[in-house]
Order: C-alpha cells, then structure tokens, then sequence
C-alpha cells in the first residue's frame, strides 16, 4: 500500500461508499480499517492513481496481495480478477437468495470469488446478522 494522502483515501473510500469493493463487506461494521487496495499492483507496474485504487477489506486485501488473475473453477483457464474500475460489481457477481453468499456470474467473478474467499465463514456470519437488522446487502 502506498504512502497515501487523507484526500486519497476518503476519495477511495467515498466512491466505495464504505464498502470493499471486492466482497461487499461494510467498513462500517468491521473491528478494522479498509485499505487501499492497488487493482494492479506497484510491483507489476501500477500506479497509485485513483482509476487504479479500490477499496479492500483486510481480508481481500492479503489474499489479493499482488494477484491480477486466477484460474476460474469451471472452465479451468486463467482468467482476471475483477477490476471495479472496469466492471460493475452487480455484473460479475449475485448474492445467493439468503444474501450471505456471493456468486460469480462470470469468469472474472468466479475467479475472484474462489481467489479471494469472498464467502469466509465470518463474512457469511457478519451478513446474517446484518440482514436480520435490514442493513444487508449494502445499498
């Protein structure tokens, strides 16, 4: 993670709108802070401008580290992950009927679903709970 301005990070965090961009999870509801994520990494020559910055959970954060692509579970090719630079969330991915899973619709998202763990047990508990009290999924 860069050495990132406070403008940065609430431009980041306002276009997220408080939520990681990759699993959905509320940074209003997490014990930690968000970071700001690179969509392509420094060391494989991103840039620290905002259209390269996304906001990420501590957990997609590590698993992503300096990840680009994955191997989609069905088709079994390498595929990229999702960039929400490029792409809407709600094209790549579904929440399951319960709203505590999170599907990938495409390869991208299935990659990233898989890659990522998009659907840790803690983040399936959090969004129960948080649906239960209509403050899941985030608008």
């Amino acid at each position: 993670m860069g050495a990132f301005t406070e403008a940065i990070r609430q431009e980041v965090r306002e276009r997220a709108k408080g939520c990681c961009e990759y699993c959905r999870h509320q940074e209003a509801f997490s014990s930690d802070s968000f970071a700001v994520d690179h969509i392509l990494p420094r060391s494989r020559g991103g840039s620290d401008a905002p259209e390269n910055l996304a906001l990420a959970c501590g957990g997609c954060n590590g698993r992503k580290y300096n990840k680009t692509e994955s191997i989609d579970p069905v088709s079994g090719l390498m595929t990229p992950l999702f960039n929400p630079r490029e792409e809407r969330w709600d094209d790549a991915f579904r929440w399951s009927d319960d709203f505590t899973r999170i599907i990938g619709i495409t390869a991208r998202g299935r990659a990233t679903v898989s890659v990522l763990q998009l659907n840790r047990s803690s983040l399936m508990r959090l969004r129960r709970v948080l649906r239960s009290v209509g403050k899941h999924p985030p608008v």
